[in-house]
């Protein structure tokens, strides 16, 4: 997660491997589904991206200090290697004084599944680690 200031958001980068992210997709649509086959020019991103979108909104989210969900807009994906990347964006005008972070994709299926966050905003940055016992964290700046 790093802050634009020039657009007030939150850009916001998910690396997952392809194959992991193929079974957790595929869990959850109840039928295969294959990102090496979906380019983002391939007419079947259209079927892809809001399976993409929806997992991701189920998995990753914020909470403010004052209770309010902050909306994450799902931009799109890319191919890297044996890796995906999901692109999110997060408005984010006020300061930045922390809050509830929730990022628990692929801990469904696995239980040893950890996360890295790293989140930079105005030059200082944090690293966050996420597990299945702890998917939910206070990330104070």
């Amino acid at each position: 997660m790093q802050y634009n200031p020039k657009e007030r958001t939150f850009e916001i980068s998910v690396r997952v491997f392809t194959d992991d992210f193929e079974k957790a997709l595929s869990s959850e649509a109840g039928s295969r589904i294959s990102l090496s086959a979906a380019a983002p020019t391939d007419p079947s991103a259209d079927k892809i991206n809001p399976l993409i979108e929806k997992y991701i909104r189920l998995h990753f989210a914020y909470v403010t200090p004052q209770k309010q969900a902050k909306p994450i807009t799902y931009v799109g994906h890319e191919i890297e290697a044996d890796a995906n990347w999901l692109y999110l964006e997060m408005p984010y005008a006020e300061p930045f004084r922390g809050g509830l972070l929730k990022q628990n994709v692929l801990m469904e299926l696995f239980d040893d599944q950890v996360n890295m966050v790293n989140i930079t905003y105005q030059g200082q940055k944090k690293t966050f680690v996420f597990r299945k016992n702890q998917p939910i964290q206070d990330v104070s700046f």
